[in-house]
């Protein structure tokens, strides 16, 4: 359970919330919803206890019972005793301790089987037993299956997964700590259509309470029944689930512009006769004193209206010609230790071409940016440049951001030298000039996609490497961003599950992983793109 008071946010002259209270009650199902920017991510730091350190609030917030909380961004190494995901999961009931602790209990029982070491390693064993130690392994097991990771890569270094393989030990984690409260950051990012199944399932079977932000529509209308809305930095409460909100909004919002138009013609009628008895009789005078206090009257009580969002657009500039074929690949393959990731992809890029890379979680698409873009050597096999190609790389974990910089230093001034256009152009693509000076690590995941994207709009790149350019974007912002990119007349490699995104980037080509095939794009890949 969750009770909020009197709560108000904020970063830098940004207010994100003012005056807030709500209620997550015992087993109510609450989707957190907003879009990028008004400060949800901001709200879920505050309650699980990690605010950032530019967030200042004011009020209070109590956090009652057990709660488990599944970031946006996962821990590198883990939370674990050892960097694994198995330890990373065991932690989540201090299971990794404890099986620490009784394997050193064991050894030194087995030296000296004293009394004291006997019972230290009894109590220790009863411990490990009631948190659930001996059944951990089946738990897991069915977790990892129901969201379909191979069980094996739970023995892996937790930091060699690839972003969809971790997001899933990360939701194992939270799903095996069995707490009354799970509080959900992009729960869906990276999951295919059967584990998104799955994952909805297990949430409809959650005893306890459930606070979620999610921009996975389906995953609001199915596991939810109240909606908390952020929006104009007001927190205003619904009950249902994000269909029955969205309609329930939008009525309310226009019997409001209703009222307030009423209102407003009447706030002027009568100003307007007001100021016609001035300066005349003395009873008209006080006519218009009488007149004055009823529009002062209505001017306090009048109808508050939140402004209606404006329609998303993005847009990049006219890319500078590059050679007729700006990217070539040869032969080229990725190992990491004894894992050989990627043996012989072959392929070239035409100018103006875009290519979608398909293949689940661990094939090696990010890996294969990462090499086409110059920030990681193949193991074998050529990248080759065009004559006048200018690369621009925009990664699924940002690292492309320097986290020591503003937002507004982030944007290139090689092409827009003055802050103003720069400030324009972060504006442009959602981010307000409060924004513009804040450092990366105070936005949101979806606001730093935003930024990603804008730095590059702010460049002259004429070929686009693309990993994942949607995750944490509000849907009006997916539907912008893949116009934008569909519309662009520059050469595009692309990673992404979305499927409406890749439609709309209109491919020409398709690189099939870990096949390693190469081929025309056809309609039917689309069935194969939120494959995970």
């Amino acid at each position: 359970m969750i009770v909020g008071s009197g709560l108000t946010l904020e970063i830098g002259d940004r207010t994100l919330l003012e005056d807030a209270s709500f209620v997550v009650g015992a087993g109510e199902k609450v989707g957190l919803v907003g879009r990028n920017g008004t400060g949800k991510s901001s709200f879920i730091s505050l309650l699980v206890g990690e605010p950032a350190p530019q967030l200042r609030h004011r009020g209070n917030v109590r956090l009652l019972g057990t709660f488990a909380y599944l970031p946006q961004a996962p821990v590198p190494g883990g939370l674990g005793l050892e960097p694994t995901g198995f330890s990373h999961v065991l932690s989540s009931r201090g299971l990794d301790v404890l099986d620490d602790a009784l394997g050193a209990a064991r050894a030194a029982m087995a030296d000296d089987p004293s009394e004291e070491h006997i019972e230290l390693f009894t109590d220790l064993q009863e411990q490990f037993g009631s948190n659930g130690g001996y059944e951990a392994e089946a738990v897991m097991a069915r977790l990892a299956d129901g969201l379909g990771l191979r069980q094996e890569l739970l023995l892996e270094d937790i930091d060699s997964l690839s972003g969809g393989q971790r997001r899933r030990i990360d939701l194992m984690r939270v799903l095996f700590s069995g707490p009354e409260l799970m509080i959900l950051d992009e729960p869906t990012n990276h999951l295919d259509r059967s584990a998104k199944r799955w994952l909805l399932d297990e949430l409809a079977r959650f005893p306890g309470a459930l606070l979620v932000v999610s921009h996975d529509l389906s995953l609001l209308d199915r596991s939810i029944d109240k909606v908390l809305h952020i929006a104009n930095q007001r927190l205003t409460e619904w009950k249902g689930n994000y269909s029955r909100f969205l309609a329930q909004h939008e009525a309310d919002r226009s019997q409001r512009e209703r009222a307030a138009a009423l209102e407003d013609r009447e706030i002027k009628r009568l100003s307007t006769l007001a100021d016609s008895m001035r300066g005349s009789t003395e009873k008209r005078a006080r006519k218009a004193k009488s007149l004055d206090k009823r529009v002062e009257r209505l001017e306090a009580s009048r109808t508050h209206v939140d402004r209606r969002q404006r329609a998303t657009a993005f847009s990049l500039p006219r890319p500078p010609r590059s050679a007729a074929v700006p990217l070539e690949v040869d032969k080229l393959g990725i190992r990491y230790g004894d894992n050989e990731v990627l043996s012989d992809v072959t392929f070239h890029a035409g100018r103006g071409d875009h290519i979608v890379v398909i293949g689940r979680n661990g094939a090696g698409k990010s890996s294969l940016l990462r090499c086409l873009a110059g920030v990681q050597e193949p193991s074998n096999g050529v990248v080759e440049l065009g004559h006048n190609v200018v690369l621009g790389y925009f990664a699924q974990e940002h690292e492309q951001i320097d986290p020591a910089r503003s937002a507004l230093a982030n944007v290139s001034g090689a092409v827009l030298e003055a802050d103003k256009d720069r400030r324009a152009l972060l504006g442009s693509f959602g981010l307000p000039s409060r924004a513009a000076d804040q450092m990366p690590s105070t936005l949101s995941g979806g606001e730093r996609a935003k930024l990603g994207l804008a730095m590059l709009s702010a460049g002259e790149a004429n070929v686009l490497l693309l990993d994942e350019p949607t995750n944490n974007l509000d849907p009006a912002s997916i539907v912008a961003v893949g116009e934008m990119l569909g519309d662009w007349p520059g050469t595009i490699v692309a990673v992404s599950h979305d499927r409406s995104f890749v439609e709309a980037l209109r491919p020409t080509f398709c690189l099939r992983l870990p096949e390693e095939r190469y081929t025309h794009w056809r309609e039917e890949y689309l069935d194969d793109v939120e494959m995970r």
